[in-house]
């Protein structure tokens, strides 16, 4: 099909071509050699955090059952903003953008490679991942650059021999097994377990005859065996690694990131970019928490409601969470002094929390402007104690309590009982991001699988956030309604 091979030899024409001027020649990459250029600190993080944001769309896109059109859809739209890849051209500027980008592309890969080697979890999730990708590439890739890349490899498939296409009963089995199928490639089965538990090709004498239409499935195939051997040298010289301070921090919070199912996330110390332009006051809490809140935070809310008063890490979490939804310094003082209410003094609270909370706010001691807590810190760190009111309901809840919870807090927000089994499933399989994005999509209306702009939940503030936009829609939509009402009413007087 692609290229030409003799009749019963390996397939050997033109394998790895050379390219003159290119040093990323095709779009779609085994990643054979690491890379070998300069790399600065700034680009082995951020190139690796872009990647991660699209292979953990791709894992959610799976606990969501998503079909392969919608996960094409959303590896297109992640990969449109974190890492694009134009398609080759010999025209001299676009050859500059192509290579910047497959570099890009051949960076990241090898830096979530040693940061995803380290346990069989970490790699079984990262091939699973990868593959998927490479599988979108594949089919996405225009059809003469996908044949180009084909010729350019030697994928040890074999066309049929003189004497097999006459034998007249192996050629009546591979027309049963693949009807109007002209074209067959054979290869040794072990290569091709996917179909052969399907059912979808011919075996005889240890080799599977592979039809031209699943021929993808022997690249893919050879894509994931290579990274699996790939993966566990890695490990093997990983120790290696162990006392560079630089790197490894950075490889542990990847990794850390993948386990818990989330990419790793915007980082917000304010409320720049994330508000409305409202102001936000102390007194408008407690309907912005009925209304917009996450889970982690709606929990904090009605703790600190009913004890009037939250722990250490409850008032870390839940403090600069407020001040990045909007709450000024001024305001927080007033919030956590009226939420504290009667159980303490005023000169109490003046010598106890008032440092704390200007603390947070970048105003006391080193003067630092903390970032609220992303979903990978809540689930990971400071985990809560019997009596904490702080992290992740969906990671530290049992499933009877966080059913009972969510109908509770978000039932009058349109969440219903028949919601709940997806949302139990997506925790069960440690996807809490999944099972919050969820709840997002049920209690704002949305269709499934939308989440919060075809992404799911990473940050709290992020949730309020766009739980606050779609409300200002919804509003500012009603409101141009009734003018045209009116209007219409208007002229018909």
């Amino acid at each position: 099909m692609f290229g030409t091979a003799s009749r019963g030899n390996s397939f050997r024409a033109n394998t790895v071509q050379k390219h003159p001027v290119h040093k990323y020649p095709h779009l779609l990459n085994f990643y054979d050699k690491p890379p070998l250029d300069d790399i600065t600190l700034d680009e082995f993080e951020t190139f690796a955090i872009d990647r991660l944001r699209i292979l953990s769309e791709i894992e959610a896109s799976y606990v969501r059952n998503r079909s392969y059109d919608e996960l094409k859809a959303i590896v297109k739209a992640q990969q449109a903003k974190c890492m694009p890849l134009t398609a080759s051209s010999e025209k001299k500027e676009i050859v500059r953008i192509t290579e910047a980008e497959r570099r890009k592309d051949h960076i990241s890969h090898f830096v979530l490679r040693l940061a995803f080697c380290r346990s069989e979890e970490l790699r079984r999730r990262f091939v699973k991942a990868e593959t998927s990708l490479f599988r979108v590439r594949y089919d996405m890739e225009l059809s003469e650059d996908r044949k180009r890349f084909l010729e350019s490899r030697n994928f040890g498939w074999m066309t049929l021999s003189r004497e097999e296409e006459r034998d007249e009963v192996l050629m009546n089995d591979l027309r049963t097994v693949n009807p109007g199928e002209t074209l067959w490639y054979k290869v040794r089965w072990m290569r091709v377990p996917n179909l052969v538990e399907k059912r979808r090709v011919c075996l005889k004498g240890g080799w599977a005859y592979v039809p031209s239409k699943e021929q993808s499935s022997i690249v893919f195939q050879e894509f994931e065996t290579r990274l699996e051997a790939a993966l566990e040298l890695t490990a093997k010289a990983l120790p290696r690694l162990d006392e560079d301070t630089r790197l490894m921090p950075v490889l542990d919070h990847l990794g850390q990131g993948f386990l818990s199912g989330l990419s790793v996330a915007s980082e917000y110390s304010s409320a720049e970019g994330l508000g409305d332009g409202e102001e936000v006051k102390a007194e408008m809490i407690d309907d912005l928490a009925e209304k917009h809140w996450p889970m982690c935070m709606r929990h904090l809310h009605d703790c600190l409601r009913k004890d009037r008063h939250l722990k250490h890490y409850g008032r870390l979490q839940y403090g600069l969470f407020l001040k990045v939804v909007g709450l000024s310094i001024e305001e927080a003082i007033v919030f956590w002094r009226k939420a504290f209410g009667g159980r303490i003094t005023d000169d109490k609270f003046n010598k106890e929390y008032k440092y704390n909370i200007r603390h947070s706010y970048g105003l006391e001691g080193k003067r630092t402007n903390y970032a609220a807590y992303t979903c990978q810190r809540i689930i990971t760190q400071n985990q809560p104690g019997p009596q904490d009111c702080h992290g992740c309901p969906y990671r530290h809840f049992s499933a009877d309590r966080l059913q009972t919870a969510l109908l509770a807090s978000y039932g009058p927000q349109g969440l219903s009982a028949a919601d709940l089994p997806e949302i139990v499933s997506a925790v069960k399989q440690e996807h809490f991001h999944v099972a919050c994005t969820k709840v997002f999509e049920a209690t704002h209306g949305l269709p499934r699988g939308q989440g919060l702009d075809g992404e799911s939940v990473t940050h709290p503030n992020q949730y309020a956030a766009k739980s606050r936009e779609i409300e200002k829609a919804k509003l500012e939509s009603a409101g141009a309604v009734k003018a045209e009402v009116k209007d219409d009413n208007a002229m018909e007087f």
